[in-house]
């Protein structure tokens, strides 16, 4: 066990420093805010505070642990042997920043309590964020910083076991339309038909007539693939499924009918299930509770996971209202137009609310990239989506954290806009094995 000394021990501390000692380099940590304590531990220790004691290791503390509430700050990024950080801890520190004052600011997502503008779907952007602007955003520095942390308590602590981290890779599906043509009302698909028709997409045209014609498999259906898939690379996957009524942004098949819920159960006997909450639930706890509960009702399941559809979510909002439904994981944590890590960090961590000032339930999962990032806003070919997942691989496989990628059934089917695509994900998985054995 680690003792850290601090002047006053708040949930801030707490909060980001077990983050940093238990999750994220395995280590057991107490704190202590009485001196004697302190100086009669046997084992190793720090001080996280203003001035040393003695001559323990000592890191120079920033205010921000000890605030309450959120503030605009002046930040100024700086290189820590060619590694991004800020909160400058001065000479007298063991190390030359503060990095669980910064590690706090980027997990918290403090930035996102600030005033900003946002996007079309009301978003906090990527290019706004501090990761973006300092070109770190691909690059998971709390997890660095916290390895280059071990590396000089090592020294300091010559005898003290410091255990080592497995990488782990979790596949995430978000089935936004399980099916391009099957199973939708007589006057969608009448009317789709009617507009291809007329728009001269033949293509499209005859197959969504094939597929309604029962003659052709409808091509967003690579659900046994994916299953396939997961079992051939020993992958755990987990399947997000819309289950909304019916908007402009929401756009599944109907809960309703039988064939879907089949589907869904028939998923859930393979993978793991969560909620794909709809467009219009960012602020809508309502609506919310409404189709959790129908997905529960399909899969006889607690339903523990979720991630927003489009990503769209409102701190502390969003998550306050999933708290009080008990969704215990959230995948929501990327950008839609940008690959990287949102939060700075590849490995989970739980929601702190800047608001009360808590360290809630919650657990994040924060991904590294998504499919719909790749090829619709970076406009990268399946050749150059496969390089950019090998670097962000290679960076998660460096920190040994959890890599997370997000998926659709529609891009792995290859079908019009993923022409080309069919193979990425497979090729995906076949890298991610051959790099972590």
């Amino acid at each position: 066990m680690i003792l850290v000394y601090t002047h006053k021990i708040t949930p801030r501390i707490r909060y980001i420093f077990k983050h940093i000692f238990t999750r994220i380099l395995l280590v057991p940590v107490d704190f202590t805010s009485k001196i004697e304590e302190f100086v009669a531990h046997n084992g190793p220790k720090i001080s996280y505070t203003k001035v040393p004691l003695g001559k323990e290791f000592f890191i120079r503390s920033n205010e921000l642990l000890f605030e309450q509430g959120v503030n605009d700050l002046e930040i100024t990024v700086q290189q820590w042997d060619e590694v991004p950080c800020f909160f400058n801890a001065g000479p007298k520190s063991e190390i030359p920043f503060d990095i669980f004052a910064a590690s706090f600011y980027l997990i918290s997502r403090y930035e996102e309590y600030l005033p900003h503008v946002r996007d079309e779907h009301e978003r906090f952007t990527a290019e706004q964020s501090l990761a973006y602007k300092f070109n770190f955003l691909e690059k998971p520095v709390v997890d660095i910083w916290a390895l280059k942390l071990r590396e000089v308590l090592k020294e300091r602590f010559e005898d003290y076991h410091f255990p080592e981290r497995d990488f782990k890779y979790i596949s995430t599906i978000d089935i936004d339309n399980a099916y391009a043509y099957k199973h939708k009302s007589f006057i969608r698909s009448t009317g789709g038909l009617l507009t291809d028709f007329f728009k001269l997409r033949l293509r499209g045209f005859w197959n969504r007539l094939l597929v309604m014609l029962r003659i052709r498999k409808d091509p967003y259906n690579t659900f046994e693939k994916i299953l396939s898939l997961s079992e051939t690379y020993q992958v755990q996957v987990i399947f997000f499924f819309l289950i909304a009524d019916y908007t402009t942004f929401d756009t599944n098949v109907s809960p309703s009918k039988r064939s879907f819920r089949l589907l869904i159960k028939h998923v859930a006997d393979y993978a793991s299930v969560g909620l794909h909450p709809s467009y219009y639930t960012m602020k809508n706890s309502t609506m919310l509770k409404k189709e959790k509960e129908r997905l529960e009702a399909i899969t006889n399941i607690p339903t523990i996971r979720s991630r927003q559809h489009f990503l769209r979510f409102s701190l502390p909002e969003t998550y306050q209202n999933l708290i009080d439904l008990e969704i215990l994981e959230d995948y929501s944590m990327g950008y839609a137009s940008h690959v990287g890590f949102r939060a700075s960090t590849s490995i989970p961590f739980y929601f702190f609310d800047l608001d009360f000032e808590i360290q809630t339930p919650l657990k994040i999962f924060p991904f590294a990239l998504m499919d719909t990032t790749l090829n619709d806003y970076m406009g990268l070919t399946p050749k150059q989506s496969l390089g950019r997942t090998r670097d962000l691989l290679n960076e998660v496989l460096k920190v040994k954290g959890t890599f997370i990628t997000l998926y659709h059934n529609e891009s792995i089917s290859g079908y019009l806009r993923w022409n080309g695509w069919q193979r990425v994900y497979e090729t995906m998985l076949k890298l991610i094995r051959k790099y972590d054995n």
